[in-house]
């Protein structure tokens, strides 16, 4: 298994991870570009821009695409985050040639047809339809709207009905034009692929691609924190309770990803035990710690019963403040063994290395060495753990995004006061 990055001289970065026993390759296109870059106007626009190029190109139909594709047994689908914005493949190694055509066709030569944009608005209308009926779905966009109020970081990644209804084809195209330059993309690949053909294919397909500036840079992210609550006749109180957490180019941005998995990250979690194990008060109960570029969001989540909400709320705020000087050096190297299995499970795929190498690229310009992740994992001691504990409590306000029966859910101030003195 080796690992190549290079730069094409339109600027595209091409980085590939051999896995030459493999049958098969991942491969795509990561865009430096998501839902965070927006202007208000164009809130929405990156994703839409991710569905409608599927959707026909000067050579192929939309179904040309996914009859091509489906006609050798490979898929091909498409992703936007809030950095960035993934075009990808999954095919035999023969078919790649195949892959970065299609990858290349759709990214270059999409034509945005008035008739086939109408009916993907209304297939948009009714995806952020549907995440506003899930509540479990729909807590996490509160949870990060209250978290960064007002910012782009903190907006759903759909857009909402008045942006995607107002798009025409010059937004969609300029916005291509704009962000989608050689130097804001990374064609990664893994799996049974050779670095010198990817570079040749990926530098003849893209040809068009032209030196464009990076993306200009974001807003930086003003964590607030605070409190929403939305009453409705439910069956359960979805509840997510955060704080402030660590950015990717932090340092420390493992520890916070151990203090999650040691509060909530499994089955032998304090909060799994004693919430639902112990006392029953849910069926579901994780931590979680997400990490951007320039920030980080810490936060625990459950659904639970009208008559148990507040009690849930008292358990999670009584470990929270156990775990400052009761975490054990057993409980740690049990959260290390879990991150380390997931690294090192995730290398038995070329669709998680492909994904991994190309953000690794956008965020570091390099590919981290898995020895070198795990050296700093390892080097975590528990007065560290602690240490990371006691900032996300006190650090700043929490954000609590709460939807359902909730009515018996303790206020806003009392659950920031039990944070705010947990290590006092």
């Amino acid at each position: 298994m080796v690992v190549r990055i290079d730069r094409l001289a339109n600027g595209m970065t091409v980085a590939t991870d051999s896995m030459p026993d493999l049958e098969s390759a991942a491969l795509g296109v990561w865009v430096r570009v998501g839902s965070r870059y927006e202007s208000e106007p164009e809130h929405g626009i990156s994703h839409f821009l991710e569905h409608m190029a599927f959707k026909g190109t000067k050579a192929r139909s939309a179904r040309a695409i996914a009859e091509e594709i489906e006609a050798v047994g490979g898929e091909v689908n498409a992703a936007t985050s809030v950095e960035n914005t993934s075009y990808y493949a999954r095919v035999l190694a023969d078919d790649v040639p195949l892959a970065i055509d299609i990858l290349a066709d759709i990214l270059q030569n999409s034509v945005f047809d008035g008739e086939e944009m109408r009916r993907e608005k209304g297939v948009i209308l009714q995806e952020i339809g549907a995440a506003f009926d899930t509540p479990d779905d729909y807590v996490f966009d509160k949870f990060l709207e209250t978290a960064w109020p007002g910012q782009p970081v903190g907006r759903p990644i759909l857009g909402s009905p008045e942006t995607v209804k107002s798009f025409d084809r010059q937004d969609i195209a300029s916005y291509l034009k704009r962000y989608y330059g050689g130097s804001s993309l990374i064609f990664a690949a893994s799996g049974r692929v050779d670095h010198e053909q990817i570079m040749k294919m990926v530098e003849e397909k893209f040809h068009a691609v032209g030196q464009a500036a990076p993306p200009p840079d974001y807003q930086p992210a003003t964590y607030r924190g605070g409190d929403v609550r939305m009453v409705k006749d439910l069956m359960e109180a979805q509840v997510v309770l955060g704080f402030k957490g660590k950015s990717y180019v932090n340092q420390g941005h493992f520890c916070p990803q151990l203090v999650a998995s040691m509060l909530g990250g499994g089955m032998s979690s304090r909060l799994f035990q004693e919430v639902r194990e112990n006392r029953g008060l849910c069926y579901s109960i994780y931590s979680f710690h997400w990490a951007f570029s320039d920030t980080g969001i810490f936060g625990v989540h459950a659904a639970t019963s009208e008559e148990s909400v507040d009690e849930l709320m008292g358990v999670v705020l009584d470990e929270f403040e156990r775990a400052v000087d009761t975490f054990t050096l057993e409980e740690l190297d049990r959260a290390k063994a879990q991150l380390r299995a997931g690294l090192l499970m995730a290398l038995e795929s070329p669709s998680a290395r492909a994904g991994s190498l190309a953000r690794q690229a956008l965020l570091y310009g390099r590919a981290v060495p898995r020895e070198e992740i795990v050296e700093r994992i390892d080097a975590i001691t528990l007065t560290d753990v602690k240490a990371c504990t006691e900032d996300l409590l006190t650090g700043a306000q929490p954000t609590l995004a709460a939807i359902g029966p909730i009515g018996d859910l303790r206020p806003q101030e009392a659950i920031a006061e039990r944070f705010l003195s947990a290590v006092s």
